[in-house]
């Protein structure tokens, strides 16, 4: 867990059963996307993109429960970016299956988020765990699903799986600003996946260089039981003093 540098709380919830796709992808398809102030992160000269999907429950906004959207489902495709000492993330596209949570991330950070009907399944059976999320309706449909009959561990400092799981930055662009906000949990246990992939119509949520890429068995997929966790206020920040205080 990171302590905390902006004490200012803005969402708290669980965040549950997350399934990652890890793809390795040429930085110059994720350059475009990049946010001022920030660069690409990389693992061992890799730049990774994600798809994953995960339980949003037990969600409060501000200290409170909003009727109707306390649990859901979330889907998202993002990628991994530096400033200064800072490791996070920027999302290409987050799908929920909620109106009011699609306006309110918008709004706040300027996320690129879009409502879509979800659902999801889990199963611990024989010693065998398989979770699955799917998004879409009809031909337009998209699935990822993954199984594992491996033991949960903690990512060893320096690894793949600790890179794709420990960044405690979000970073997206709003009103041509960069928007910097944090995000605390503590570190996960991951299962690394047997086998894992994707299925559907990428190119209809992420276009047709990454349905490209996301079509690919990915090059590491890892289930992670997931934990509480607390999301601040965003601010813009000062592109040109890495890990200033916020603006």
């Amino acid at each position: 867990m990171k302590t905390p540098v902006q004490q200012r709380t803005f969402l708290t919830a669980e965040w549950k059963n997350l399934l990652m796709l890890n793809y390795a992808v040429e930085p110059e398809l994720l350059r475009p996307f990049v946010p001022a102030g920030t660069e690409l992160d990389s693992h061992e000269g890799l730049t990774y993109a994600s798809l994953i999907g995960f339980q949003f429950n037990n969600t409060r906004l501000l200290g409170r429960a909003v009727p109707f959207h306390q649990s859901f489902e979330e889907v998202n495709l993002r990628f991994y970016v530096r400033r200064g000492t800072r490791r996070g993330v920027v999302f290409i596209r987050e799908l929920v299956p909620k109106v009011a949570v699609t306006v309110i991330a918008r709004l706040a950070y300027g996320e690129n988020y879009s409502c879509v009907p979800m659902s999801h399944r889990l199963e611990d059976k024989a010693g065998t765990f398989s979770a699955e999320y799917s998004w879409g309706s009809e031909a337009a449909r998209c699935t990822i699903a993954a199984a594992t009959t491996r033991k949960p561990y903690l990512p060893d400092q320096g690894s793949l799986s600790e890179f794709i799981t420990e960044h405690y930055w979000g970073y997206a662009t709003r009103s041509g600003r960069t928007v910097e906000y944090q995000v605390d949990h503590p570190q996960w246990q991951v299962r690394e996946a047997d086998t894992a992939q994707f299925a559907g119509d990428g190119a209809k949520y992420y276009g047709a260089d990454f349905a490209k890429l996301i079509e690919n068995p990915p090059d590491s997929a890892f289930l992670a039981e997931g934990s509480a966790v607390t999301v601040f206020k965003g601010a813009a920040i000062n592109e040109s003093a890495p890990n200033a205080e916020t603006i």
